[in-house]
């Protein structure tokens, strides 16, 4: 006997589980995100305050944090939360939605934890490209590493003499891949 599985709508996904908990929606199918650790928190953070920074001083667009999502999919429906995105200034929408972003970021940044299997952040990062993301960043502290995927599914990795730079989607943005990493304690 085969027991099917009720596959999650948007609607439904938000009702059930709203902004409160740290859970995607991956094909119909809610996903628990396990809380990360410190060094995570802290490259997300850093991360995201260079790029606000820098979007605030070009009037870019927004930078968001993980704790929103961005609907990617749907029938299966599918809502992911990188752990800081960012979206065009043409792109916003007014007013600004109480749910979940329609559509995916123009960047979306992922800090892998420990504890990431390697297929779920390939998934995502599939995710996104497929809905539209022109830019991914996977951005890996313990080896101090950036993995850069283009809309065509290619990457390059990036070491500390590296830079990382926006490229179109954020044009003029660059940073020495070791800076980064420069919160975190050796």
């Amino acid at each position: 006997m085969v027991v099917q599985t009720q596959l999650y709508t948007i609607d439904q996904f938000w009702d059930e589980f709203g902004s409160s908990k740290r859970v995607e929606l991956v094909r119909g199918v809610p996903v628990e995100m396990a809380p990360t650790g410190t060094a995570h928190m802290i490259v997300v953070a850093w991360l995201a305050h260079l790029m606000y920074t820098f979007v605030e001083q070009h009037s870019l667009g927004v930078v968001t944090a993980s704790e929103g999502g961005f609907t990617l999919a749907h029938n299966p429906d599918t809502v992911r939360a990188p752990d800081v995105g960012f979206i065009r200034q043409e792109r916003l929408v007014a007013p600004t939605p109480e749910r979940y972003f329609p559509g995916p970021p123009d960047l979306a940044v992922e800090v892998v934890s420990p504890h990431d299997r390697a297929s779920d952040i390939h998934d995502k990062v599939m995710d996104f490209l497929h809905a539209g993301t022109q830019l991914v960043w996977v951005v890996y502290p313990a080896s101090r590493t950036v993995a850069i995927y283009q809309p065509d599914a290619s990457a390059r990795i990036l070491h500390a003499d590296d830079t990382l730079d926006g490229e179109e989607v954020l044009p003029g943005f660059a940073l020495p891949v070791r800076d980064a990493f420069k919160k975190l304690q050796d």
